[in-house]
């Protein structure tokens, strides 16, 4: 790659603290992988999208999670930036044309934690608490434990959120643990929520990165900064997302993982915004079968949901 040091390599991203720790990770892993590249060229750049700039209502109300990604894989398709770092489980299922993830970063710890003042799990919340949350998937499996608990939508990234929570705006809070580790934030977290009480979101903890189809340079670039179990499991997952056609609009939930003697195994859910109903599939199968593992799993809970499963939204 004797052109590498002689271009830029710009790296697209959102401006909050988590969506820049990750592009410097990102940043930091390239520069590690590739001596040869001079650090002052490889450059963030960072892109306002629309769903940083609307906070104030559900994400599930203005469009879903494309709201994340739109204006940054614009600068992608434009030629303005050369490579775009998200976070997985803000990506759709539908990549614009021309535009795919090339590489998948070594995931983080995929579970969710309670940050709360008042108690060290959802199970010991006062009667009537109040939780706040801007994912449709934490509020359906809150209420689903405890449906006396008044689930509001609380946007913003994690700073904004913890300050909330410090001003007694709710009575507790529910992050992914990956962003707080990220963020050097991890000490925050009152209780880790294992994985058979809350299953994560799709993809939660996993960093992907997007290049334009057909560019070379990047694709080897970015290849030794791939982690293939990372790959696989994502895979599934999002394998399982879309054959539900799952958005922001619908509590779905999934997390595959590999066995010890390499096998792996998917388990996910489809739950009712208010908790009141909830269906789960399990698959196993090898890792080439990993799409199928998750597109079959995602078919078997939409039939067993019906049609009308995630049209009521709070």
């Amino acid at each position: 790659m004797r052109d590498a040091p002689q271009l830029p390599v710009r790296i697209g991203t959102r401006g909050s603290p988590l969506a820049l720790a990750q592009a410097e990770e990102t940043r930091a892993r390239l520069l590690a992988a590739h001596p040869d590249l001079v650090p002052e060229l490889v450059e963030i750049e960072v892109i306002r999208t629309t769903g940083d700039r609307v906070q104030d209502r559900p994400l599930s109300e203005i469009g879903g999670k494309g709201l994340f990604t739109k204006e940054i894989e614009e600068a992608l398709l434009d030629g303005r930036i050369d490579l775009a770092v998200h976070s997985m489980k803000d990506m759709p299922t539908i990549l614009p044309d021309g535009l795919a993830i090339t590489c998948l970063l070594q995931r983080e710890d995929p579970r969710d934690v309670l940050i709360s003042p008042k108690a060290a799990s959802i199970n010991g919340l006062p009667h009537g608490a109040i939780v706040g949350t801007a994912s449709l998937r934490r509020q359906a499996l809150v209420l689903r434990a405890r449906p006396d608990l008044r689930v509001i939508n609380f946007r913003g990234n994690v700073q904004t959120r913890l300050a909330k929570l410090d001003a007694g705006t709710v009575d507790a809070t529910l992050l992914a643990l990956a962003g707080l580790r990220r963020l050097g934030l991890a000490g925050v977290a009152t209780s880790v929520i294992l994985v058979e009480e809350m299953l994560p979101a799709v993809a939660q903890g996993a960093i992907g990165i997007e290049a334009r189809v057909g560019d070379t340079r990047m694709e080897r670039l970015v290849a030794p900064l791939n982690h293939p179990p990372t790959e696989y499991c994502v895979r599934a997952e999002r394998a399982f997302l879309a054959a539900l056609d799952g958005s922001c609009r619908t509590p779905i939930a999934a997390l595959a993982e590999i066995s010890p003697d390499g096998d792996l195994r998917l388990r996910g859910q489809i739950v009712k915004p208010d908790g009141t109903q909830l269906f789960e599939a399990v698959r196993t199968g090898t890792l080439a079968d990993a799409s199928r593992i998750g597109f079959d799993a995602g078919i078997e809970l939409r039939a067993r949901g019906g049609d009308d499963f995630f049209t009521a939204v709070p």
